[in-house]
Protein backbone atom coordinates (compact mmCIF):
# COMPACT_ATOMS: atom_id res chain seq x y z
CA UNK A 1 0.00 0.00 0.00
CA UNK A 2 1.59 3.66 -1.00
CA UNK A 3 1.22 5.53 2.38
CA UNK A 4 3.95 8.44 0.16
CA UNK A 5 2.50 12.10 1.19
CA UNK A 6 3.12 14.91 -0.63
CA UNK A 7 3.26 18.01 2.05
CA UNK A 8 1.64 21.72 1.02
CA UNK A 9 3.26 24.70 2.52
CA UNK A 10 3.75 28.02 2.28
CA UNK A 11 4.91 29.60 6.03
CA UNK A 12 6.45 28.05 9.28
CA UNK A 13 5.15 24.65 8.94
CA UNK A 14 4.62 24.15 12.49
CA UNK A 15 1.86 21.16 11.32
CA UNK A 16 4.62 19.68 9.02
CA UNK A 17 6.92 19.57 11.85
CA UNK A 18 3.95 17.58 13.70
CA UNK A 19 3.59 15.45 10.79
CA UNK A 20 7.38 14.21 10.55
CA UNK A 21 7.09 13.94 14.36
CA UNK A 22 4.60 11.54 14.46
CA UNK A 23 6.46 9.40 11.66
CA UNK A 24 9.61 9.28 13.27
CA UNK A 25 8.14 8.12 16.64
CA UNK A 26 5.46 5.76 14.81
CA UNK A 27 2.58 7.01 15.83
CA UNK A 28 2.01 7.57 11.88
CA UNK A 29 2.64 5.02 9.49
CA UNK A 30 3.93 6.83 6.74
CA UNK A 31 6.82 8.57 4.43
CA UNK A 32 7.10 12.08 3.21
CA UNK A 33 8.14 11.96 -0.43
CA UNK A 34 8.17 16.22 -0.38
CA UNK A 35 7.56 19.44 0.30
CA UNK A 36 6.82 21.92 -1.69
CA UNK A 37 5.94 25.65 -0.80
CA UNK A 38 5.26 28.48 -2.92
CA UNK A 39 7.41 31.01 -1.19
CA UNK A 40 11.43 29.86 -1.33
CA UNK A 41 11.61 31.43 2.59
CA UNK A 42 9.27 29.30 3.75
CA UNK A 43 10.78 28.52 7.15
CA UNK A 44 8.90 25.16 7.02
CA UNK A 45 11.47 23.77 4.65
CA UNK A 46 13.64 23.81 7.37
CA UNK A 47 11.96 21.35 9.02
CA UNK A 48 11.42 18.98 5.89
CA UNK A 49 15.45 19.36 5.49
CA UNK A 50 16.27 18.54 8.63
CA UNK A 51 13.99 15.41 8.28
CA UNK A 52 16.32 14.54 5.62
CA UNK A 53 13.10 15.01 3.15
CA UNK A 54 13.04 16.13 -0.33
CA UNK A 55 11.61 19.96 -0.61
CA UNK A 56 11.09 22.06 -3.88
CA UNK A 57 9.77 25.59 -4.04
CA UNK A 58 6.97 26.18 -7.45
CA UNK A 59 6.71 30.19 -6.87
CA UNK A 60 2.93 30.55 -8.20
CA UNK A 61 4.32 34.10 -9.13
CA UNK A 62 5.99 32.47 -12.37
CA UNK A 63 2.60 31.06 -13.67
CA UNK A 64 -0.27 33.36 -15.65
CA UNK A 65 -2.88 31.36 -14.17
CA UNK A 66 -4.16 29.23 -11.24
CA UNK A 67 -4.75 26.53 -13.51
CA UNK A 68 -1.05 26.47 -14.97
CA UNK A 69 0.33 26.48 -11.20
CA UNK A 70 -1.84 23.58 -10.23
CA UNK A 71 -1.15 21.96 -12.86
CA UNK A 72 3.39 22.38 -11.72
CA UNK A 73 2.08 21.00 -8.63
CA UNK A 74 0.54 17.97 -9.85
CA UNK A 75 3.30 17.48 -11.98
CA UNK A 76 5.70 17.52 -9.09
CA UNK A 77 3.46 14.87 -6.50
CA UNK A 78 2.46 12.66 -9.24
CA UNK A 79 6.17 12.16 -10.19
CA UNK A 80 6.96 11.14 -6.98
CA UNK A 81 4.36 8.86 -6.94
CA UNK A 82 2.41 10.51 -3.96
CA UNK A 83 -1.18 8.63 -2.14
CA UNK A 84 -2.17 11.51 -0.28
CA UNK A 85 -1.85 15.39 -0.30
CA UNK A 86 -1.38 17.23 3.08
CA UNK A 87 -2.25 21.10 3.52
CA UNK A 88 -0.15 22.29 6.34
CA UNK A 89 -0.82 25.88 5.96
CA UNK A 90 -0.72 26.23 2.26
CA UNK A 91 -2.17 29.80 1.76
CA UNK A 92 -3.73 29.08 -1.63
CA UNK A 93 -7.06 28.15 -2.99
CA UNK A 94 -6.55 24.61 -5.37
CA UNK A 95 -8.36 24.95 -8.82
CA UNK A 96 -10.63 21.93 -9.74
CA UNK A 97 -7.21 21.01 -12.13
CA UNK A 98 -5.74 20.04 -8.63
CA UNK A 99 -8.77 18.98 -7.00
CA UNK A 100 -9.45 16.24 -9.81
CA UNK A 101 -6.08 15.35 -10.08
CA UNK A 102 -6.08 13.36 -6.53
CA UNK A 103 -10.40 13.23 -6.08
CA UNK A 104 -10.89 12.55 -2.40
CA UNK A 105 -7.02 12.51 -1.76
CA UNK A 106 -6.24 15.99 -0.24
CA UNK A 107 -6.62 16.71 3.22
CA UNK A 108 -6.22 20.42 5.04
CA UNK A 109 -6.35 21.40 8.85
CA UNK A 110 -8.21 24.56 9.39
CA UNK A 111 -8.54 26.51 13.13
CA UNK A 112 -12.17 26.24 13.60
CA UNK A 113 -15.16 23.33 14.49
CA UNK A 114 -16.19 23.30 10.21
CA UNK A 115 -18.49 24.32 9.03
CA UNK A 116 -18.54 27.04 11.28
CA UNK A 117 -16.25 29.58 10.78
CA UNK A 118 -14.51 28.70 7.25
CA UNK A 119 -11.63 30.92 5.45
CA UNK A 120 -9.24 33.49 7.04
CA UNK A 121 -9.29 34.50 10.57
CA UNK A 122 -11.84 31.85 12.41
CA UNK A 123 -10.32 32.73 15.45
CA UNK A 124 -11.55 35.90 15.51
CA UNK A 125 -14.44 35.29 13.47
CA UNK A 126 -15.54 32.52 16.66
CA UNK A 127 -14.48 35.61 19.09
CA UNK A 128 -16.87 37.99 16.92
CA UNK A 129 -19.24 35.81 17.51
CA UNK A 130 -18.95 35.22 21.06
CA UNK A 131 -18.50 31.50 20.77
CA UNK A 132 -17.72 29.54 23.95
CA UNK A 133 -16.13 27.08 21.74
CA UNK A 134 -13.97 26.92 18.62
CA UNK A 135 -11.56 23.62 17.70
CA UNK A 136 -9.60 22.33 14.99
CA UNK A 137 -11.01 20.37 11.88
CA UNK A 138 -9.03 17.88 9.43
CA UNK A 139 -10.82 17.88 6.07
CA UNK A 140 -11.33 16.73 2.74
CA UNK A 141 -10.49 19.37 0.14
CA UNK A 142 -13.34 20.04 -2.43
CA UNK A 143 -14.15 22.82 -5.01
CA UNK A 144 -15.90 24.73 -2.21
CA UNK A 145 -14.05 26.83 0.50
CA UNK A 146 -13.56 24.31 3.59
CA UNK A 147 -16.41 22.61 2.68
CA UNK A 148 -15.12 18.99 2.17
CA UNK A 149 -16.24 16.19 4.59
CA UNK A 150 -14.87 16.57 8.07
CA UNK A 151 -12.29 13.17 8.78
CA UNK A 152 -11.88 14.50 12.63
CA UNK A 153 -12.57 17.39 14.75
CA UNK A 154 -11.29 18.40 18.45
CA UNK A 155 -12.97 21.02 20.15
CA UNK A 156 -11.39 23.89 22.23
CA UNK A 157 -12.70 25.94 24.61
CA UNK A 158 -12.69 29.96 24.32
CA UNK A 159 -11.71 30.92 27.24
CA UNK A 160 -12.39 35.03 28.83
CA UNK A 161 -10.21 37.08 27.67
CA UNK A 162 -9.10 35.17 24.51
CA UNK A 163 -7.72 36.93 22.19
CA UNK A 164 -7.35 35.88 18.41
CA UNK A 165 -4.11 34.76 19.30
CA UNK A 166 -4.41 33.02 22.41
CA UNK A 167 -7.41 31.07 21.18
CA UNK A 168 -4.82 30.41 17.91
CA UNK A 169 -2.07 29.23 20.20
CA UNK A 170 -4.46 27.12 21.97
CA UNK A 171 -6.33 25.46 18.99
CA UNK A 172 -2.31 25.14 17.39
CA UNK A 173 -1.41 22.59 19.92
CA UNK A 174 -4.48 20.24 19.12
CA UNK A 175 -4.23 20.36 15.16
CA UNK A 176 -0.06 19.25 16.08
CA UNK A 177 -2.15 16.04 17.79
CA UNK A 178 -5.11 15.98 15.50
CA UNK A 179 -3.83 16.08 11.96
CA UNK A 180 -1.45 12.87 12.48
CA UNK A 181 -4.08 10.81 13.80
CA UNK A 182 -6.73 12.31 10.64
CA UNK A 183 -3.76 11.40 8.38
CA UNK A 184 -3.28 7.81 9.83
CA UNK A 185 -6.64 7.39 9.84
CA UNK A 186 -7.33 8.21 6.02
CA UNK A 187 -4.55 5.74 4.79
CA UNK A 188 -6.26 3.12 6.61
CA UNK A 189 -9.10 3.48 4.90
CA UNK A 190 -7.14 3.70 1.53
CA UNK A 191 -5.52 0.23 2.03
CA UNK A 192 -8.87 -1.06 3.22
CA UNK A 193 -10.94 0.17 0.16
Amino acid sequence: MNRRLGVLISGRGSNLKAIIDAIEQKRLDASIAIVIANRADAPGLDHARKAGIETLVISHKGFTTRDEYDRALVGALKERNVALVCLAGFMRLLSPVFIDAFPHRILNIHPSLLPKYPGLHPQQQALDDGASVSGATVHFVNKELDAGPVVMQQAVPVQRGDTADSLAARILIVEHQLYPRAIQQVLNGLSAS
